[in-house]
C-alpha cells in the first residue's frame, strides 16, 4: 500500500524536528496540525506526555468569528494564549509539524504571540 509522498514528505519533516525540540513543564511545546479545513494547536509538556492546554477552529466562540481560514488560526492562537497564561504559561517551543512557516501556520504563531506567548 503506496502512501501520498506529501504525507510521506512531512512525517519525515516532522520527526526530524521532533528530535531536536523538547516541551517542559515551564516551556511546554506549542504543536500545531493542520487539516485541509480546520487546525489544531495544543501546549504539550513532553516530560510526562500531558496536554496543558488546547484550541481549534471547531470551538464554537471561533467558528462565531467567522472568517476565512487563515483568520480562524491567528484566532486560534490568541485563544491557546489566553489559556497558557491563565495555567502561568508565558514561553513556549514553537512545533510547526513539519508544515512550511507559512499561511495558517504563521498566522496561529503571530496569533499567540499577539495573545502574549513568548517563542
Amino acid at each position: 500500500m503506496s502512501q501520498d509522498p506529501k504525507v510521506v514528505r512531512r512525517q519525515k519533516l516532522r520527526w526530524r524536528i521532533r528530535t531536536k525540540i523538547h516541551g517542559t513543564a515551564q516551556k511546554p511545546r506549542l504543536s500545531v496540525f493542520r487539516s485541509n479545513n480546520d487546525i489544531y494547536v495544543q501546549l504539550i509538556n513532553d516530560d510526562n506526555g500531558t496536554t496543558l492546554a488546547a484550541a481549534s477552529s471547531r470551538e464554537k466562540d471561533i467558528v462565531a468569528l467567522g472568517g476565512n481560514k487563515v483568520a480562524k488560526s491567528a484566532n486560534v492562537g490568541k485563544i491557546v494564549a489566553q489559556k497558557a497564561l491563565a495555567a502561568g504559561i508565558d514561553s513556549c517551543i514553537f512545533d510547526r509539524g513539519g508544515y512550511l512557516y507559512h499561511g495558517r501556520v504563521k498566522s496561529v504563531a503571530d496569533g499567540a504571540r499577539e495573545g502574549g506567548l513568548k517563542f
